[in-house]
């Protein structure tokens, strides 16, 4: 039994997809309910014999985080794994004197706040279950400092402190905590990126694409599938005894 939040599309969408093709029940979170709805459908239908469940939930608010794991749990009979795909970018290209206070608490809040809250209801769960995986989503701009990105580098900064702290906290209930740092990743959310930087630097979408891909050793962004790869690994018997590390998925980019 997984939670994902974030679920509806991108790297949450593939990864919830990915759990159920390996036999799991897959509880959905996202503020999209309908979105929600039809990606639980169309992963149902993909993947027979077990069973997905759409709960609308902002993972910032403390209530319906609570109420999301309660369904859930109520649903399946418990918990095993939780990834937290759940995050939002904030504003592109602003340096910090330039960047709005009340952006710079909205990335905190979902980034972090809506890593912590999905955390803290489910650990007790996996404790009564004797053990499980949490996996959550920082950022190569949470390995390094991020030019005119403060806020949103500031937050998987936060989440791979959180991943760490956890990890030693739940070490001995037999659960382990990872992050993974993906790199520019080829989706809708990084098409914005690019297009908004392109327009900020006079550059065409094109020129910042190669910009991006020419800082990595292999020379190319990464795919969302090879970040639910990596959850993969993480969630299974393989991974038992990582706990509390940052897992790259960059192409090469911090090298």
């Amino acid at each position: 039994m997984a939670i994902v939040t974030g679920a509806a599309k991108g790297i949450g969408g593939i990864v919830t997809e990915h759990l159920a093709r390996d036999g799991a029940h897959v509880g959905l979170a996202g503020r999209d309910g309908s979105a929600l709805e039809a990606h639980a459908a169309l992963v149902d239908e993909k993947h027979p014999g077990r069973r997905s469940l759409a709960v609308t939930c902002d993972v910032t608010m403390e209530d319906q985080v609570a109420a999301m794991v309660d369904a859930v749990v109520a649903r399946f009979g418990g918990v095993d794994i939780l990834v937290n795909t759940a995050g939002a970018t904030g504003p592109i290209e602003t340096p910090a004197q330039d960047y709005p206070a009340e952006e710079f608490r909205k990335i905190l809040d979902i980034n972090v706040l809506g890593t912590f809250l999905p955390c803290k209801h489910v650990i007790p769960h996996l404790i009564t279950r004797g053990g499980g995986r949490i996996v959550n989503i920082a950022g190569t701009s949470g390995l390094r400092g991020y030019r005119h990105r403060s806020g949103y580098s500031a937050s998987k900064w936060a989440v791979r402190g959180l991943t760490r702290t956890l990890a030693l906290e739940l070490g001995a209930h037999n659960i382990t905590v990872n992050d993974i740092c993906p790199n520019v990743t080829h989706g809708g959310r990084m098409d914005k990126i690019v297009a908004e930087k392109a327009r900020r630097l006079g550059k065409t979408p094109e020129e910042v694409y190669e910009d991006f891909a020419a800082q990595t050793a292999l020379g190319r962004f990464i795919e969302e599938e090879d970040v639910a790869a990596a959850v993969d690994f993480l969630v299974s018997e393989s991974a038992r005894n990582i706990t509390g590390h940052d897992i790259p998925v960059d192409a090469g980019w911090d090298v």
